[in-house]
């Protein structure tokens, strides 16, 4: 099959973007990248992300200094903390894995409405205080942090392995 496909195509021209300009992101636009989210497949439909939305510059700043990505969140006009909500939640592995279907939602609409951004991972290692800081409700764990808004400048070429080197079995 040699013909393109829109949703493929967006699924291997996305990458991660870092950068971005100082233009910001209308309310629509993030609405749209909510609802995407909330339309990832979820165990029961329980649907167990919960969302913060973060773009005043002082608690980006407050929010940066928690993670070895400080540069990014900073520069990022938009930032979507990502929660699991325990109160929704009945299968931990099912529920995380349907966070990581929300993200990947997320990032899909943001490529796909000519944004840029990238999935962050590496506060987690302060979600308590992550938590603290967003005034989180206790039922809430933090799961990640998307950044985005308008890179800044053009995106890497991506790589990826064949298939064949992924495939341990096919019977």
């Amino acid at each position: 099959m040699s013909h393109e496909n829109p949703v493929i195509e967006t699924i291997k021209r996305r990458r991660s973007i870092r950068h971005f300009s100082r233009e910001p992101v209308s309310e629509e636009v993030i609405n749209q990248i909510l609802e995407s989210g909330g339309w990832a497949p979820s165990g029961q439909n329980n649907q167990p992300w919960k969302f913060a939305i973060i773009q005043d510059k002082g608690l980006k700043e407050s929010l940066a200094a928690l993670t070895h990505s400080r540069a990014i969140i900073q520069g990022a006009p938009v930032c979507i903390a990502i929660f699991l909500d325990h109160s929704k939640s009945y299968d931990r592995t099912k529920d995380v894995q349907a966070i990581g279907a929300s993200i990947q939602n997320m990032l899909l609409t943001i490529h796909a409405l000519g944004l840029g951004g990238v999935w962050l991972g590496e506060i987690l290692k302060n979600k308590d205080k992550v938590g603290e800081l967003l005034e989180t409700p206790k039922e809430l764990e933090l799961m990640a942090v998307v950044a985005f808004g308008h890179s800044d400048r053009p995106p890497e070429r991506g790589k990826r392995d064949p298939i064949e080197k992924k495939v341990f079995l096919r019977k």
